[in-house]
């Protein structure tokens, strides 16, 4: 079984959200290890939480939580997190706080005994609940639960970013719907490559969201497959980052060329760009924070942005082949795309 659930910005509400994960964690009956970039929840929110991870642990569940220990100095693209170490703290539950030096531990998962996989693209906060774009994934499987497992058992272990993931994983099928996880920073240029190969051999459509475009080799195809006009492209991002990340391109020679390429994308093609709220200490965020590809039949999604630092953060990707996910995931992306302006730079 694998269940995708997306959210909007006004879309639902963060007790819906809170309700399902809480549902999920109580059914853990042996173990529960999770890996969250973002952990701060309102009381109203936090409390069920909570309380499915307390009562796991008196029944005996064996419960670990890793999660981004962030450190200052970075310039927020993305946005830095707003982890309540209190209240993880406070949860009795073994913890890992893992260095977000150079690369963050940018992932959402958690894996329930060993044969259930809850990830995607959402942290654990009210605003990513609310505000943000996102997408939840939900399966059903002991082959998938493997893999992450395995991801978590380096992140725990190693207590660092650098040299986990690097493994591949097989092809599993789950009631006709045929898919594969991949996990950076070990596999992180083979995810952008994979990704760029399936935009450049989409023959019908190709439908992007994701907060910022910077991967060089998805970022070049993308620009390819618009010049050409012969597939249909469109899609969606986050404007006030890419605005960010066109200011540090400007500023490095070896990234200044990114900035005709991505102009050529978005003029040859229809995107659309969210205007957020720039980052700062008590800001909302409202980002557009959904990471999908749809390349014909084909959907990649999880927590990697295409960007060239998500090849080296610690991140999951689910590439999977059903032609009805496909269809669903790429009409939210033209829905996303309907509600916020076309996306538009003017040269520097």
């Amino acid at each position: 079984m694998i269940e995708v659930r997306t959210l909007t910005d006004g879309g639902q509400t963060a007790e819906d959200i809170a309700a399902r994960l809480a549902s999920f964690l109580e059914a853990a009956r042996q173990s529960l290890d999770v890996a969250i970039y973002d952990f701060a929840l309102q009381p109203a929110t936090a409390a069920p939480i909570a309380a499915a991870f307390q009562r796991a642990v008196g029944r005996g569940v064996r419960v670990r939580l890793a999660y981004n220990a962030d450190y200052g100095g970075r310039v927020p693209v993305p946005p830095p997190p707003r982890t309540d170490h209190s209240f993880i703290a406070a949860l009795g539950v073994p913890v890992e706080a893992i260095p977000g030096v150079p690369d963050l531990m940018h992932q959402k998962f958690v894996v329930r005994d060993g044969e259930s996989v809850w990830t995607g693209s959402t942290n654990w906060t009210d605003d990513s609940w609310t505000r943000e774009e996102n997408v939840i994934v939900v399966a059903e499987s002991r082959s998938l639960a493997s893999a992450y497992e395995r991801d978590f058992e380096e992140i725990w272990s190693k207590q660092r970013v650098v040299g986990t993931g690097e493994f591949d994983s097989d092809w599993i099928t789950l009631n006709g719907v045929t898919l594969r996880p991949w996990f950076s920073p070990g596999r992180g240029r083979t995810i952008a490559h994979r990704i760029a190969t399936a935009i450049g051999r989409a023959q019908r459509r190709v439908r992007i969201a994701s907060p910022v475009i910077t991967a060089g080799p998805i970022l070049g195809t993308l620009a390819e497959v618009a010049s050409a006009h012969e597939t249909d492209l469109s899609g969606v991002f986050d404007a006030t980052q890419m605005e960010q990340v066109r200011r540090q391109w400007g500023d490095d020679p070896h990234a200044s060329w990114k900035i005709p390429v991505f102009r050529t994308l978005i003029s040859d093609a229809p995107f659309s760009g969210k205007i957020t709220t720039p980052y700062g200490p008590g800001t909302v965020h409202d980002y557009m924070h959904a990471k999908i590809t749809v390349a014909d039949d084909m959907v990649f999604v999880g927590s990697y942005n295409l960007s060239h630092s998500g090849t080296q953060n610690a991140e999951n990707v689910l590439e999977i082949k059903d032609a009805d996910l496909a269809e669903r995931l790429a009409a939210f992306v033209d829905g996303l795309r309907a509600r916020y302006p076309a996306a538009s730079w003017q040269a520097p």
